[in-house]
């Protein structure tokens, strides 16, 4: 509820204060304030028209598109915030004399439609930046209805105190005012980049820096008091992740040291240009030194994989010549050979590891077998009465056709075996003695023979690996974002802050020398004073 009061107070009052000099202006000229309320009529409409769109489409979406939502909206709200930050921060205390050259330049440009036009997008930036804002502090918010409750009074608050500011019987040191504001709208700006990292996450948009960091379920019970001013208001969770605190400080403190730094200690422009330079060169160094800093990870796998008992022996994959691969049973000290067909290739799963597999059949027909069965064998054989068999109206004999069949299945990732096992199951065809059709029985071993020899890869060691490789397929994704991703975008900062440094230095407004501008009486650097909002409705 504190973030979004915070939010709609001050929201409220800039866009109040926008309102209030435009009126006040257009008083002390003789105009009608008409055009200028149809204006704000509208873009109030349109910024509510816009954060119920975009609550209704969030809530029509899949939880996983949600979470991409939510993560956009809070990246965009971030943005708006910090701009509005910043701009009141340089702009606060010529605030009234820019709207009023604005507005005479509206007055004699267009007369009362650039007026409208003046009104409605002031306003539209305010309301547009809040409906954002609002939705996205909703979403991290722990309830939903006293967020809610907040926003509308700081709404309020910020209508009263435009309107005291208005007639003149409030006075409020605006510069002052947004300093005190703005510091506790970057705090609430740093929680949506960890609240924005998060769904980002939960869409699947961001897999790396996930490791746990501290664990602040000590301070922030569900239910208490600190845990609705670090959770619900700052959007700190009780389990922040590396990236989310990393994202964290390089928002929050950045953005604190520009706001906040003494007035009286900011560097020329020369020095300024040649510091963009040094952090410039800074961060493409740190960019390229990450690569070689986080080793790309290695897989370090058997070739092969064991048998489980009884069986005996390992199974392992070959890649041939030509590319082609096979696989390789080992047992007793034979080796058996299984051509693995492009063909029968199969794209699919293996207990979630992205994976190929190969589905075998091979038939064969076993010789000097019997041709006829009696009922009695045929139980014996198949350890019941077959189904469809009934010994008083098909007593036997049978005629009996036999088969082999061996079904062998290979799931295998990055030219890794991850499981490879093989069935082999006898079968009898039965015909005659009044069966209306043949009945084909499996039996549990061929006459004479023993049970039929199957295989599979030892379970543990298939966990194993399956183990070996998630793990090794999350340390790929963290190399690549820390490693590749990471330089990419801190070679991009760089570009941009040294492309911005040089355009001071070689540019037209080259600054010839450094050094703070002094007041003729002291010697020191001239301080700007601050002017009141009361002036504003002068």
């Amino acid at each position: 509820m504190l973030a979004t009061l915070v939010i709609g107070l001050r929201e409220g009052l800039e866009a109040s204060l926008i309102i209030g000099i435009i009126a006040a202006f257009l008083r002390r000229n003789g105009q009608s304030l008409l055009p200028m309320w149809l204006g704000v009529g509208l873009a109030v409409l349109l910024s509510i028209a816009v954060g119920v769109g975009l609550s209704l489409l969030e809530q029509a979406l899949p939880q996983a598109q949600q979470e991409a939502l939510e993560t956009i909206i809070g990246a965009v709200a971030v943005f708006f915030v910090t701009g509005m930050i910043l701009w009141m921060s340089a702009h606060a205390r010529s605030l009234r004399r820019e709207l009023e050259a604005e507005a005479a330049e509206a007055l004699t440009r267009a007369g009362i439609w650039a007026m409208v036009l003046m009104a409605f997008l002031a306003v539209l930036r305010e309301g547009f930046e809040t409906s954002v804002f609002l939705l996205a502090t909703f979403s991290a918010a722990q309830s939903a209805a006293w967020a809610a409750a907040g926003a509308i009074a700081g709404l309020l608050l910020a209508v009263c105190v435009g309107w005291g500011i208005y007639a003149g019987g409030v006075k409020i040191n605006l510069s002052r005012f947004f300093r005190i504001t703005g510091g506790f709208l970057i705090l609430v700006a740093a929680g949506l980049v960890l609240s924005s990292l998060r769904t980002a996450h939960e869409a699947g948009w961001l897999v790396a820096g996930q490791q746990r960091t501290v664990d602040l379920s000590w301070l922030v019970a569900p239910g208490t008091v600190l845990s609705a001013l670090i959770t619900g208001v700052l959007g700190i969770p009780a389990d922040p992740r590396l990236i989310e605190v990393l994202g964290w400080l390089a928002y929050l403190i950045p953005v604190s040291v520009y706001v906040y730094w003494p007035q009286s200690r900011r560097p020329g422009p020369l020095l300024s240009a040649r510091l963009k330079l040094g952090l410039a060169a800074a961060l493409a160094l740190a960019g390229a030194a990450l690569p070689l800093a986080i080793p790309a990870p290695r897989l370090d796998l058997p070739a092969t994989l064991a048998l489980a008992a009884p069986a005996g022996g390992t199974v392992g994959l070959q890649q041939g010549a030509d590319g082609a691969a096979s696989l390789v049973l080992t047992q007793d000290g034979a080796r058996q050979t299984f051509a693995l067909p492009a063909g029968l290739r199969q794209d699919g799963a293996h207990d979630g590891i992205p994976a190929a597999s190969w589905a075998l059949r091979s038939v064969a027909v076993p010789e000097g077998l019997p041709d006829t069965l009696t009922l009695d064998e045929v139980v014996q054989l198949a350890g019941r009465v077959p189904a469809g068999l009934t010994p008083a109206r098909h007593p036997g004999p049978y005629a009996a056709s036999w088969m082999v069949v061996t079904n062998t299945s290979v799931w295998a990732a990055g030219g890794v075996l991850i499981d490879a096992a093989q069935k082999v199951t006898p079968v009898v065809t039965l015909s005659g003695s009044g069966l209306p059709a043949p009945r084909v029985v499996t039996v549990t071993a061929l006459p004479g023979a023993a049970p039929a020899a199957a295989w599979q890869a030892d379970p543990a060691q298939v966990k194993t690996t399956i183990t070996a490789l998630r793990a090794h397929e999350a340390a790929r994704q963290e190399h690549r974002f820390w490693a590749r991703r990471i330089p990419v975008a801190l070679a991009l900062v760089a570009l941009l802050i040294a492309v911005g440094a040089l355009r001071s230095l070689i540019g037209p407004g080259r600054p010839s020398a450094p050094g703070p501008r002094l007041s003729p009486k002291t010697g020191r650097r001239a301080a700007t004073t601050t002017e009141g909002v009361s002036h504003a409705a002068e």
